[in-house]
C-alpha cells in the first residue's frame, strides 16, 4: 500500500511543479504591472492565497489599501522569473509619472500556484541616491536581452556572483568576479563615469566590515539575472546599524557581473547623510515610513 500513496505523491508533487512554468510567472508579471499602472490590486488579489503576505519596505499593509491601488504611468518595467522557486521580481521606473518613483516588487507562489508573499521596495525622493529619471536614462544604455541558450550560466553560478558581492562586504579577501566592463546603478546615480569603458565597478568602493542579512534570491537562467533583497545595516545614518529594505539585481554573463541595480530604502529623508549622497537634498513628500 505504500508503493500507491508514494507515487500519488509524487505524481501530485510533479504536477504541481510542473504548473510552475515560465509562460504562468510570465502572465503574472505582466497582471502585476498593468495592476501597478491602472491603480486597481483587484487581478493581482485574485491570484493570491487566503493567507497572503503584503508588504512595503517591510510594512505589512492590506494589498487593498497599498500603493497598487495608486496609478502610475510606468515608463520601464523589467521581470524575471524562477521555474524552480516559483518566484519573480519585477523593477519598475516611473520618471514621468507626477509624483516619481523606482520600486522593485519581489512575489513568491505556493505549492498550488498562488501569491503567498508579495513585498515590495518603494522608493522615491529622499531615499538613497533617488533618480528616477536618472535610473531611466541609464537604464536605457544598457542590453539586458535573454543570454542564448548556450551561454547560460548554471542558476548556481548565477546566484554565487550575485552572494560573492555581499560576501565582500565583511571580507576585502573575497574576490568578486566583476566582467571587464560592469557598472552599478544606485537609485538613479550609475558609476559607469568613472571609467565609461572598464570596470567602474570596483573603483566605485565598496565596504570590507559590513554583515548583510536576510538574503532572499530570485534566480532566472534565460535573462541570466539574480536579485537579491536583504536587509542593509547602516544603510539610513538616522537609524543606526539597523538594517534597511534593499534589492540588489545583477546581471550576469559568463559568469561576470556586468550590471548591478539597486533600490535601497530609508526612513528618513537623505539617508540620514545630510545632503552628501546624491539627489538626497529633494525633499519627501510621502507618507511617513516606520520600520
Amino acid at each position: 500500500m505504500a508503493v500507491p500513496t508514494l507515487l500519488g505523491w509524487l505524481l501530485f508533487s510533479a504536477a504541481a511543479s510542473a504548473e510552475c512554468t515560465r509562460e504562468f510567472l510570465t502572465g503574472a508579471t505582466d497582471k502585476y504591472v498593468a495592476a501597478q499602472a491602472a491603480g486597481s490590486p483587484s487581478e493581482v488579489a485574485a491570484l493570491a492565497a487566503s493567507n497572503l503576505t503584503y508588504t512595503e519596505n517591510e510594512i505589512p499593509k492590506v494589498i487593498t489599501e497599498g500603493l497598487l491601488t495608486e496609478p502610475i504611468r510606468i515608463d520601464h518595467n523589467r521581470s524575471i522569473h524562477d521555474t524552480v522557486n516559483c518566484a519573480t521580481f519585477t523593477e519598475l521606473i516611473a520618471a514621468s509619472n507626477p509624483h516619481q518613483y523606482v520600486i522593485g516588487t519581489r512575489i513568491i507562489f505556493n505549492s498550488n500556484n498562488k501569491i503567498s508573499l508579495i513585498e515590495s521596495i518603494v522608493t522615491d525622493a529622499g531615499d538613497w541616491a533617488f533618480n528616477a529619471t536618472g535610473y531611466l536614462y541609464w537604464n536605457s544604455l544598457e542590453n539586458w536581452d535573454p543570454i542564448p541558450e548556450d551561454k547560460r550560466d548554471s542558476r548556481e553560478v548565477i546566484q554565487a556572483a550575485g552572494n560573492a558581492y555581499f560576501e565582500r562586504f565583511k571580507n576585502a579577501s573575497v574576490t568578486i568576479p566583476f566582467a571587464p566592463v560592469c557598472s552599478r546603478l544606485e537609485g538613479g546615480a550609475s558609476t559607469a563615469p568613472l571609467n565609461m569603458t572598464g570596470d567602474s565597478c570596483t573603483l566605485a568602493g565598496l565596504p570590507s566590515t559590513l554583515v548583510v542579512t536576510n538574503r532572499r534570491f530570485v534566480v532566472d537562467e534565460v535573462m541570466g539575472v539574480v536579485d537579491i533583497f536583504l536587509g542593509f545595516p547602516g544603510l539610513d545614518r538616522s537609524q543606526g546599524q539597523k538594517p534597511m529594505p534593499d534589492s540588489h539585481m545583477f546581471r550576469i554573463e559568463s559568469g561576470k557581473i556586468r550590471y548591478i541595480h539597486t533600490v535601497s530604502s530609508c526612513v528618513e529623508a537623505g539617508c540620514g547623510m545630510n545632503g552628501t549622497i546624491p539627489m538626497s537634498t529633494v525633499p519627501r513628500v510621502r507618507r511617513v515610513r516606520q520600520f
